[in-house]
């Protein structure tokens, strides 16, 4: 696991939650929402969240190979299916209240996360805090349509 393979295990999970958010597309439902004047263009989600996985998942494997499977990597862990939960909570479910928790809680797990991967490899905590920034600017996004568009 601590050789390339490992790298492709690490990358397969993350796109992995990718795919599973490629499910629930935006559709009419979010076309008619109140949405903030800093909400961006479509195009720009897939290169950002394309370029964060990889991120995430290089950052993981980092972390395996300097310290193995431990309190890191568990955190990684659970911030990814908090991450996997938010597109099926606000684009399937269209509950954006339950989506604003969940990345409330994403945001602290993900704080956390940086602070472990810092102590085991200080690149790999590096390299999540493009994530940590994109998933702030979601935070405020996501709690400005709720505003918006009150449940």
């Amino acid at each position: 696991m601590k050789s390339w393979k490992g790298l492709i295990v690490f990358l397969c999970a993350t796109f992995a939650v990718a795919a599973l958010g490629s499910l629930w597309p935006p559709d009419a439902w979010y076309q008619q929402l109140s949405k903030p004047f800093f909400n961006p263009p479509a195009w720009v989600f897939a290169p950002a969240w394309t370029l964060l996985y990889a991120l995430m998942a290089v950052a993981a494997w980092r972390v395996y190979r300097a310290a193995g499977w431990g309190v890191a990597l568990w955190l990684w862990t659970v911030q990814l299916a908090l991450n996997a939960a938010w597109t099926p909570l606000f684009f399937g479910l269209r509950r954006i209240d339950l989506a604003m928790l969940d990345i409330v809680v994403l945001d602290l797990v993900v704080i956390a996360t940086v602070g472990a991967f810092f102590r085991h490899d200080r690149v790999a905590g590096w390299m999540l805090i493009p994530y940590l920034a994109w998933i702030g600017f979601a935070t405020l996004l996501t709690m400005t349509i709720l505003r918006l568009n009150p449940v």
